[in-house]
């Protein structure tokens, strides 16, 4: 199970490799690997570009 962790700016995520998202294993969100978990961060700005992008 994922934890999320918000922060001002975004959130941190923990997570094991089979809960990562598509763009968290191509690595198009900053993640790093510790031991067998994933620090994943979902900026809040990239959201707001993503929700104002077609499609």
């Amino acid at each position: 199970m994922a934890v999320r962790i918000r922060m001002p700016g975004g959130t941190l995520r923990v997570k094991v490799y089979r809960e990562l998202r598509d763009r968290e294993r191509a690595r198009r969100i900053p993640v790093v690997k510790i031991g067998r978990v994933y620090f994943t961060w979902w900026s809040n700005r990239q959201r707001l570009i993503d929700d104002q992008s077609p499609g």
